[in-house]
């Protein structure tokens, strides 16, 4: 009985990794198919990633993907900043006024994306600003900020401010003591609100949608319209290096925090 209860948390966690990465290998092994939109095997081949980077077809994929990466790369930069400036001033706020500031930002988070899209879309339009790149820019800035704020916050929190006094007090200058004290100590919180943000960024499909053109497609836009039809082989490709280039980031993020933690431990 003993056995059995320990095998069953396992069990029960095999069971939904399997749940969880099943789709992402299967997407993987159909990347190298050899039949195109079909799941019947036909045989190992690269065509399906030779004509990703040839773009021969004209169905625009690679334009579609460097515009998203733009997008969430501005998105990802500038929402992080804001995060950065907005933890450190949230620090400085009395304990009832920090509370509600960040209950206030708790609520974007939970809010459906459907009301954040249709809301910056009426911002816009009563504003008279047109639909276009800065418009989706914009909004992928407020989705983002938010979800800055709760991945830095808690670096600063954790923050010894004996640090920053004893820095100030040996000369060093407000800027000097951001710049070599606060902004390393919570380095892990800016990378991951950077690899956070970047992701929602990419993910976005409803606030795009409302809030760009139809000159501008992402990534996640073209998608959509492609699945009506069945989903171009050249996207299981495409998904799949971009699966390969998030697992990498995480992986070296997790080894310099490793890296960082061991030295620490020794001390």
């Amino acid at each position: 009985m003993r056995i059995a209860k320990r095998l069953i948390p396992d069990i029960y966690l095999a069971l939904l990794l399997i749940f969880i990465y099943l789709p992402i290998a299967i997407l993987i092994i159909y990347s190298f198919n050899k039949l195109p939109k079909s799941f019947i095997w036909g045989g190992f081949t690269l065509d399906n990633y030779k004509s990703l980077f040839k773009g021969s077809d004209g169905s625009g994929i690679l334009e579609s993907l460097l515009e998203t990466l733009k997008v969430a790369s501005i998105a990802a930069v500038a929402s992080t900043a804001f995060g950065v400036i907005s933890s450190l001033g949230l620090a400085y706020l009395g304990k009832k006024l920090q509370n509600l500031a960040m209950t206030m930002t708790y609520v974007p988070n939970v809010m459906p994306d459907l009301v954040t899209g249709i809301s910056f879309m009426l911002l816009f339009s009563f504003l008279g600003v047109q639909k276009s790149e800065f418009t989706l820019i914009m909004s992928h800035i407020a989705l983002c900020v938010p979800f800055a704020i709760l991945s830095i916050s808690p670096k600063i929190r954790q923050l010894d401010k004996s640090l920053t006094e004893a820095a100030m007090d040996l000369g060093a200058t407000r800027f000097q003591t951001l710049r070599l004290v606060i902004i390393p100590e919570i380095m892990p919180g800016i990378l991951s609100s950077a690899l956070l943000t970047f992701t929602l960024s990419i993910d976005d499909y409803l606030i795009s949608n409302f809030n760009v053109d139809s000159s501008i497609q992402t990534l996640p836009m073209m998608i959509y319209s492609m699945a009506k039809l069945g989903v171009n082989p050249k996207m299981n490709a495409l998904t799949t290096l971009m699966f390969g280039a998030v697992l990498v980031l995480m992986v070296l993020s997790n080894l310099s925090s490793f890296k960082k933690a061991k030295p620490s431990k020794k001390g």
